[in-house]
């Protein structure tokens, strides 16, 4: 019997080496699933669009645009006429209400040129671009809207470009929760590498291939 216990004791983790074991184990399991369960979507639009990307010149996209114009009633124009050049200025609140009910386009937030004889509205955004354009002394109002199909928007939300801050603020979320991700990972593949041959040789071909890449072919 004492030779039993004695077998039993020898078996035991020393220093607490396996209870603390399965708590990282445990713990870097946690964060990485959560943090996978955030990148999900993220990290397969960003794959879908950077292939895209990759092969924007392969992908045909069929431009549309769609053109309208309209004329500023005469209190109204009094409000923008002159000749003066402003930077960075919006236009007053009766105009912008004026455009946004007769040309459906919202030009409240924005920002303009003043020139001597235009005000001029650019308004990129993902996918396409639109712009309105107000002639300071005939009150003439022009405004064109242009959209280069689903692929390009999501090519320019790949890149954050024309997005606005809430989808940059996602980016970098985002990003901090693939990182969160891969580390995670890196470290499980180490807890698990003794029992797993091939780890550490698939993690260095995955670091050394782009390096090889870059260095043999990107000049």
């Amino acid at each position: 019997m004492e030779s039993a216990v004695r077998s039993h004791d020898n078996k035991l983790p020393k220093n607490g080496a396996a209870p603390s074991r399965a708590f990282w184990l445990k713990q870097l399991h946690q964060w990485h699933w959560i943090s996978s369960a955030l990148c999900l979507v993220g990290m397969l639009l960003f794959a879908v669009t950077g292939f895209t990307l990759n092969h924007a010149g392969q992908i045909e996209a069929q431009a549309t645009t769609v053109h309208r114009s309209a004329q500023l009633p005469s209190p109204l124009l009094k409000a923008v006429g002159g000749d003066d050049e402003r930077k960075g200025t919006a236009l007053p609140a009766a105009v912008a209400d004026w455009i946004a009910g007769t040309l459906d386009v919202d030009v409240a937030s924005r920002t303009g040129d003043w020139s001597s004889d235009e005000i001029y509205i650019s308004m990129p955004r993902p996918g396409g671009d639109a712009w309105v354009s107000i002639d300071r002394e005939t009150g003439k109002v022009e405004t064109e809207r242009s959209s280069r199909g689903v692929i390009a928007y999501l090519n320019d939300l790949h890149k954050g470009r024309h997005a606005g801050p809430a989808w940059g603020w996602f980016i970098d979320v985002f990003a901090l929760a693939c990182v969160i991700f891969s580390v995670t990972g890196l470290l499980l593949l180490k807890m698990h590498a003794a029992q797993r041959g091939a780890t550490w040789p698939l993690v260095a071909f995955g670091l050394v291939l782009p390096l090889l890449l870059a260095l043999i072919f990107i000049h």
